[in-house]
């Protein structure tokens, strides 16, 4: 199946692959070829792609999904290679937007977004 890996900066991958794994807001989904056509929210978290023997890993942060015909549309604010990632930079991120005020609705939900987005970073960047 085509694999196509958008961001607003550029386009990431657009090749083949055989299998891709997805974070979506609601849990993972595996994606092979010929699936059932699907559109789902992307959440924080790992993107593997598997070509062959090869799997590539990736950090996306959120977007969304498609999957129509043998072709898959990744649309992201952001995707980072996996080996790319720092687990001590992530820790950092961590500690720094646990450590954010939350004394309003309006913080409260910018440092639980800016949690998870540093949680799962640190997973990605573990594994």
């Amino acid at each position: 199946m085509q694999c196509t890996v958008v961001t607003p900066d550029r386009t990431l991958r657009d090749d083949e692959a055989d299998f891709i794994v997805l974070t979506l807001h609601d849990g993972e989904v595996g994606i092979a070829p010929s699936r059932a056509p699907l559109i789902g929210r992307l959440g924080y978290g790992e993107m593997r792609v598997k070509q062959g023997e090869k799997t590539v890993r990736y950090y996306v942060e959120g977007g969304f999904v498609e999957m129509l015909g043998d072709t898959l549309s990744v649309l992201t604010n952001r995707a980072i290679p996996a080996e790319n990632l720092s687990t001590d930079i992530a820790k950092e991120q961590l500690e720094s937007a646990m450590s954010r005020p939350a004394n309003t609705p309006e913080l409260m939900a910018i440092r639980d977004r800016a949690v998870a987005i540093s949680r799962a970073q640190l997973w990605v960047a573990r594994r």
